[in-house]
C-alpha cells in the first residue's frame, strides 16, 4: 500500500501506449505546427473576402477540413504527451508552444465560418442539401444569430489560448503545485499523492486508514482552495463575457448550444435525478454502513465497495477475456478493434510518477483511439476500460463513416456508448457464476462504479455547476468559501440525513477538470440512461437492437442527440428513458440487500 510511484522511464514499454500512429516524434509534431500555421496563412490569403458562394464554399471544405484534421492530431498528441507524465519538460514546452501558435492558427482561419454564415438561408440549404456534411450545416445556420462581426471572430480565436489558460492553470496546480507531506498510519509513514488517493485509498477498506486518508488529503487540497477557486472563476467570467457579447443572457444557454440540447432537456436531467435517485442512494449508503458496521456512515465511507475482501484480482492479460466475452456481442468487426487496441499499444495502462488521474480516450481523427488507465489489478478495472473502449469503437465507425466535419456527436451523446459498455459488462459478470457473494459483488460494483460515478459524482457536479452559472448570469464572483458551501450544499440536499458529510467534502469541486469543458459533467448521466435502455434492449431482443446500435454509433455527428437516440429506438424527448434508468437502479439496491440478507443470514 502506498508504495512509490516509478518514474515513467522505470514502466515496463508493453504497458505504455506507442503514440508513433499520431506522429513519429517530436520533431515530426513540430514540423506540421509550423506547416499548418503556413497554409492556413495561405488559405486565409486565398479565400478571405471570397466565400460569397455556395461555390466558393465548396472550394475550401477540403483544404479547410485537411487543416482541422491537422490541428486535431496536434491537440491530440500534445495531450498524449503530457498526461502520462506531467514532470516531463519535452512535454510541458511542446503543449506551451501548441497553445501559442493555435491561436495563431485559429484566427487565420476565423474568416471561414464568419463569411459562411453571412450566406443567405437559401444558400445554406443548398449547401445542406448538396455536401457530405449536411449537419454540419445545419449547425452553422443555426449559429448565425450569435454570430459576430468577422474582425470580432478574429480577435476571439487569436485569444483562445487566453481562454484556455484557465483549464491548464488548474492542471499545474493540480498535479505539479499540490503536494502531500506523508502521514502516520500503525507508526508507519504512509505517502500520499493524487493518483494515489484515488486509486488506492478512498476506497480502502479499512475505516480508520481511509478516513485518516482523506483527512490527510483535504488538508492539501485546502492549502491551495483559494488559488484553485480564483484559476476557476476566471474561467467562467470569461465565458460569461462570451456568451453576453453573443447575445445569451445565460451562461448556460450559450453553452447548451453547441450541444443541440434544449434547457428544458438539461434540467430535466439534474432535477429528477436529484429528487428520485437520491432516495435510492440513500438507502445503499444506510446498506454500506450495515454491511461494514460502521458506527457513522461518512462522506469518505461512500466509494468503499460492498465487498472488499471479495473484490477479484485482475492483471491486464486475464482482462482480454472478460472485455472480448462482455463487448463479443457487439460483432466480429468490433472485436477485431479490441484485439487490435491491445496488440498495437492503444492503451496506456502504467503507473507512474506525474502521470494525471482519472481515465480517458482520445480520438484522433487521423489514426486512431487512445486509451489512457492506471491499472491498479482491482477487477473493477474492467469496468473502466470496457468504458474507454466504448468511446474507441464508437469514434471507429463514425471515423469510417462521416467525413470529419460529421464525426463528432453532441456532447449529451458522447458518454452514451461508453457507459452501454459498462452494461454489456455487468451482463456479462452476472452469467459467469451465480455463487451469491460474486452477485453481489457484481452489483456492487455497476453501482459503485458505473452508476455512482456517473449518475451520482457528475451530476452532483452538474448541480453545483448549474447554482455556480446561476450566480454568475446575476453578476456574482466566485471565492473559494462561495464554491465550498454551493458543493456542500448540493451533497446536503441529495444525501440528507443518510450521510455525514465531514470536513473536505466541500472542497469536492477541487478535483474535477470537467469544469472547464463546458456543460460536460450532466452529460455522464445523459449517456447512460441512453447506455441503460440500450444494454437493456440487447439484453431482451438481441442481434436486431445491436444492429440499430451500430447504425447509431455510426451516425457519429451527422444527426442531433434526439435523432440518434431515436435511431437506437430510444425516445429523450421525455423522462421515460431516465425514470426507467432510476428504477433499474432501485431493483439492484433492492436486490443487494436482499443477497446481503442471504449472506449474512
Amino acid at each position: 500500500m502506498g508504495n512509490h510511484l516509478p518514474a515513467r522511464h522505470e514502466v515496463a514499454e508493453d504497458e505504455k501506449w506507442d503514440i508513433t500512429d499520431v506522429f513519429e516524434s517530436d520533431d515530426a509534431f513540430y514540423q506540421t505546427l509550423n506547416q499548418t500555421l503556413e497554409k492556413a496563412k495561405q488559405l486565409n490569403q486565398q479565400y478571405k473576402g471570397s466565400l460569397q458562394h455556395v461555390q466558393d464554399v465548396k472550394h475550401i471544405l477540403t483544404p479547410f477540413t485537411e487543416l482541422l484534421i491537422d490541428i486535431d492530431s496536434m491537440v491530440n498528441y500534445s495531450e498524449l504527451r503530457l498526461s502520462v507524465d506531467a514532470t516531463d519538460d519535452a512535454a510541458q514546452t511542446l503543449n506551451a508552444k501548441l497553445n501559442t501558435t493555435l491561436g495563431q492558427i485559429t484566427s487565420q482561419l476565423s474568416f471561414v465560418e464568419s463569411e459562411m454564415t453571412s450566406l443567405t438561408d437559401e444558400e445554406l440549404d443548398q449547401l445542406i442539401a448538396e455536401t457530405n456534411v449536411p449537419h454540419y450545416f445545419k449547425q452553422l445556420k443555426k449559429k448565425k444569430a450569435s454570430q459576430l462581426s468577422p474582425e470580432v471572430e478574429e480577435t476571439l480565436a487569436s485569444l483562445s489560448p487566453t481562454f484556455d489558460s484557465a483549464f491548464d492553470l488548474y492542471g499545474t496546480t493540480k498535479m505539479l503545485d499540490i503536494t502531500f507531506e506523508p502521514f502516520n498510519h500503525q507508526d508507519k509513514s504512509v505517502p500520499m499523492d493524487y493518483a494515489t488517493f484515488e486509486n488506492e485509498y478512498e476506497d480502502n477498506p479499512d475505516p480508520v486508514f481511509r478516513r485518516k486518508a482523506f483527512k490527510h488529503f483535504s488538508e492539501g487540497l485546502r492549502k491551495f482552495q483559494h488559488t484553485t477557486a480564483a484559476t476557476y472563476n476566471m474561467h467562467v467570467q470569461q465565458q460569461k463575457i462570451e456568451a453576453t457579447m453573443r447575445g445569451y443572457d445565460s451562461v448556460i444557454d450559450f453553452l447548451l448550444s453547441d450541444q443541440e440540447v434544449t434547457r428544458e432537456m438539461y434540467d430535466r436531467q439534474i432535477d429528477v435525478i436529484m429528487e428520485d435517485l437520491a432516495p435510492i442512494m440513500q438507502k445503499y449508503a444506510r446498506l454500506i454502513k450495515r454491511i461494514h458496521q460502521l458506527d457513522d456512515m461518512r462522506f469518505e465511507d461512500l466509494k468503499v465497495s460492498v465487498d472488499p475482501s471479495y473484490e477479484p484480482e485482475i492483471s491486464i492479460e486475464e482482462s482480454k477475456d472478460y472485455i472480448y466475452g462482455a463487448l463479443g456481442v457487439m460483432g466480429d468487426d468490433y472485436v477485431d478493434m479490441l484485439q487490435t487496441a491491445y496488440r498495437n499499444r492503444w492503451i496506456d495502462f502504467a503507473q507512474n510518477k506525474g502521470k494525471e488521474t482519472g481515465a480517458y480516450c482520445a480520438s484522433p481523427y487521423a489514426s486512431h483511439s487512445y486509451i489512457f488507465i492506471s491499472w491498479t489489478g482491482k477487477m473493477t478495472e474492467t469496468f473502466v476500460l470496457a468504458h474507454e473502449l466504448g468511446h474507441a469503437g464508437h469514434f471507429k465507425l463514425a471515423q469510417s463513416t462521416q467525413p470529419y466535419l460529421d464525426s463528432e456527436p453532441s456532447l449529451y451523446f458522447v458518454e452514451a456508448p461508453s457507459t452501454m459498455n459498462e452494461m454489456l459488462m455487468a451482463n456479462y459478470l452476472f452469467k459467469q457464476d451465480d455463487d451469491p457473494k460474486f452477485q453481489r459483488w457484481v452489483i456492487g460494483s455497476i453501482i459503485a462504479r458505473t452508476y455512482y460515478h456517473n449518475m451520482v459524482t457528475h451530476l452532483l457536479e452538474a448541480a453545483y455547476q448549474r447554482e455556480v452559472y446561476n450566480r454568475v448570469d446575476q453578476g456574482e464572483s466566485l471565492t473559494a468559501q462561495t464554491l465550498n458551501r454551493i458543493m456542500y450544499n448540493v451533497y446536503q440536499q441529495f444525501y440528507g440525513d443518510s450521510v455525514e458529510l465531514t470536513e473536505g467534502t466541500e472542497l469536492t469541486w477541487m478535483r474535477q477538470p470537467h469544469y472547464y469543458m463546458g456543460l460536460y459533467s450532466y452529460t455522464y448521466s445523459a449517456g447512460l440512461t441512453i447506455g441503460t435502455v440500450m444494454s437493456q434492449r440487447i439484453k431482451n431482443e438481441g442481434e436486431p437492437a445491436v444492429q440499430d446500435w451500430l447504425k447509431t454509433l455510426r451516425a457519429g455527428g451527422s444527426l442531433s442527440p434526439i435523432e440518434l437516440a431515436q435511431t437506437a429506438g430510444i425516445d429523450i424527448t421525455t423522462d421515460q428513458p431516465l425514470k426507467e434508468t432510476i428504477a433499474y437502479i432501485g431493483e439492484l439496491v433492492d436486490e443487494l440487500e436482499r443477497l446481503t440478507d442471504d449472506i449474512e443470514g
